[in-house]
């Protein structure tokens, strides 16, 4: 078999690791003569896994013991509904911030159950940058404060917390969770879908603080309800169980290469090399300020836009994958998150230079 580097921004590529051990578990599970895949849920040794899994990543992003995690489904789309289900608490509305393509999608689900206030935009630029803090427009009444710290598709990043004191901050921090410490305790909620940095798609991590379970809008489903999911132990239906004993294997992983100030301090050299092969370009150019550039999706543009086909077709042929941009910015997008090697970075500048010099 041939390995390619996949840059895909999710699902994305897992720890090589991570896949041998699963590989060596996958039809007999310690012994048990069964597949995790095949367990019940509620069994002794599928719990084992579970509560592995749960005080290993309470461990990576030190998360205070009034914090629930909780192992869900629906993906971190549905948190931008059950976010105001449970948030809203009586109050009518909530404040947003509009960084990219993902906070508009939590913007205009929100508006179906309470009035959103845009407290601050980066519209105007493109969506090439953060609005600093001093520009938010909050309302002190707001039920919470949402932001997207990573926007997978636009490649603009928070390089700080926003300090909002007095209001429960929410984070969708799907891209960068995991990539680097995080202070769970500045937030009320924290939500990650799986398929970047955590393991396969099919599992959402919710990181909620106890205070604000219990007291779902009027008329939430049952499936919708933090309370619900914290007193089954994320064993209200039945759960992705599979994919939440992958993630228990990255979190496992983690611990093995250093923990999460390891991984930042890689993340980051991974980004300033292909970040300084872009700018040092006339061929390849990053729109984003770069004060606010990702560490984790780094999007780009050739010169010549007649050339993005022949660019991707060649670079797959030398083993580098979905290098395509979103539909809904074209151009090209490589996502490195903590499984992609500083090798396949490598590869990928090498290529992009032999490819500027065939095409100028």
């Amino acid at each position: 078999m041939v390995k390619v580097c996949n840059f895909s921004a999710g699902p994305a590529m897992l720890p090589a690791e991570v896949m041998q051990w699963a590989a060596q578990e996958l039809l007999d599970w310690k012994g048990t003569g069964m597949s995790v895949m095949e367990m019940s849920h509620r069994s002794a040794e599928f719990v084992s896994i579970a509560q592995t899994a749960e005080a290993d990543l309470r461990e990576l992003l030190a998360i205070p013991d009034n914090y629930r995690v909780l192992f869900l489904q629906g993906g971190a789309s549905s948190q931008f509904a059950m976010v105001p289900l449970n948030l809203l608490r009586g109050k009518r509305g909530a404040d947003y911030i509009n960084t990219g393509y993902w906070s508009r999608q939590a913007i205009n689900e929100a508006k179906r159950f309470c009035e959103v206030n845009v407290a601050a935009s980066s519209e105007g630029s493109g969506f090439m940058t953060i609005p600093d803090l001093a520009s938010w427009r909050l309302d002190p009444d707001a039920a919470y404060v949402h932001y997207t710290p990573n926007e997978t598709i636009g490649g603009v990043e928070f390089h700080w917390i926003p300090d909002i004191p007095d209001v429960p901050l929410v984070a969708d921090l799907s891209s960068t969770i995991l990539s680097r410490p995080f202070n769970v305790a500045n937030h009320a909620v924290i939500y990650a879908g799986a398929q970047k940095n955590i393991g396969p798609a099919g599992l959402t991590v919710v990181i909620v603080r106890d205070d604000l379970i219990g007291n779902p809008a009027p008329g939430t489903p049952a499936m919708f309800s933090y309370r619900n999911h914290a007193e089954a132990e994320s064993m209200y239906n039945t759960p992705s169980a599979f994919a939440w004993y992958m993630a228990g294997l990255v979190f496992k992983w983690l611990k093995e290469q250093g923990g999460l100030e390891v991984m930042a301090e890689r993340n980051l050299h991974k980004a300033e090399k292909l970040y300084a092969a872009i700018d040092t370009s006339g061929f390849y150019r990053n729109p984003v300020t770069p004060t606010c550039r990702s560490r984790m999706n780094v999007p780009f543009t050739l010169v010549d836009p007649g050339l993005d086909k022949t660019f991707l077709d060649k670079a797959a042929k030398v083993g580098l994958h979905a290098l395509n941009g979103h539909r809904s910015v074209g151009g090209m997008r490589a996502s490195i998150y903590n499984a992609m090697p500083e090798e396949g970075v490598d590869a990928l500048i090498e290529f992009m230079a032999e490819f500027e010099r065939c095409h100028t």
